[in-house]
């Protein structure tokens, strides 16, 4: 995994493994990788997955079952989906709108463009 400057590294992390969720590879009830598992893929500390698992654990999407692991929530999905939107919106969106105002493009070219990449089979959903 390679991180990026702009974001603490467990909150990256935390980002992939929500991506999991989101992407349908985890489900909830499934056990995820141990904190050694984790770090060893990450190339991370222990202690950074610790960080980590804590983190969205505090937000509903990881449980803790002491002495077996990390096991995904029953709401992950639900959380991960409105945690991802919120940042989206609150983040994201206004550095698109900003951007396409910039180069004068409208909804209808965004919409054109998202089409376009759709049929090319670059979906990503």
């Amino acid at each position: 995994m390679e991180f990026t400057q702009n974001q603490a590294i467990y909150l990256q992390i935390a980002d992939r493994l929500c991506e999991n969720i989101l992407e349908g590879a985890w489900k909830p009830g499934d056990r995820i990788p141990s904190v050694r598992e984790l770090a060893e893929q990450t190339e991370v500390n222990p202690n950074t997955v610790l960080r980590t698992f804590g983190h969205l654990q505090d937000q509903g999407i990881l449980q803790n079952q002491r002495g077996i692991g990390y096991f995904v929530s029953d709401r992950a999905l639900e959380i991960t989906v409105e945690r991802k939107r919120e940042s989206f919106v609150g983040t994201e969106l206004p550095r698109v709108f900003r951007t396409m105002d910039l180069l004068k493009m409208g909804f209808e070219d965004l919409k054109r463009i998202y089409a376009a990449r759709r049929v090319e089979g670059k979906e990503t959903v």
